[in-house]
């Protein structure tokens, strides 16, 4: 059921949150960086927020064993990769351990930020200096002020309830 907090409140089971936070739909990124060897990192990840326009500032949270967050702690910059709807073979790759995930996909780096860019499976690319972090429990929350952003005309893929879907602006208006 639920486990205690330091105060004596109750905190909800890792099960009960996941099934709540899985019925908030959401936009599907890859968050890429480059690690000091030069070589790209990413994964996929749901958790991106905007935070504010001025200075333009974006949140994203990840896991603190990801090579990619190793990666973003090194180079101190990192991308966040919008995918277009047909981008589900693009998520699910890069939310499994692959070796290299970029050998897969067409890329490129961002002649701005310098940062991994997915070409043919973005709708819009961020480049980010990160201005700091925190961590909390299993992840680290990250905030990244936007350097650049590149945008491509498509609909966004979106995951909700464990499945994928795409996009279907409103016919009537």
């Amino acid at each position: 059921m639920a486990v205690s907090s330091e105060l004596g409140e109750q905190t909800c089971a890792e099960d009960d949150y996941r099934a709540l936070m899985g019925s908030f739909p959401t936009g599907v990124a890859v968050v890429t960086s480059t690690g000091a060897d030069g070589f790209p990192r990413g994964l996929t990840c749901s958790s991106l927020t905007s935070v504010a326009v001025s200075p333009p500032t974006l949140l994203i949270c990840l896991h603190t064993r990801s090579s990619t967050l190793e990666a973003l702690y090194e180079s101190g910059r990192f991308a966040v990769n919008l995918l277009r709807a047909e981008g589900r073979r693009v998520a699910e790759l890069f939310s499994r351990p692959v070796d290299d995930r970029f050998a897969h996909v067409a890329w490129a780096f961002s002649a701005a930020s310098g940062q991994p860019v997915l070409v043919e499976d973005a709708i819009a690319f961020a480049g980010c200096r990160v201005t700091r972090s925190l961590l909390v429990g299993d992840h680290a929350v990250v905030l990244g002020e936007v350097t650049d952003v590149t945008r491509a005309a498509g609909a966004p893929l979106l995951y909700g309830l464990r499945r994928f879907a795409a996009w279907r602006p409103d016919q009537d208006g």
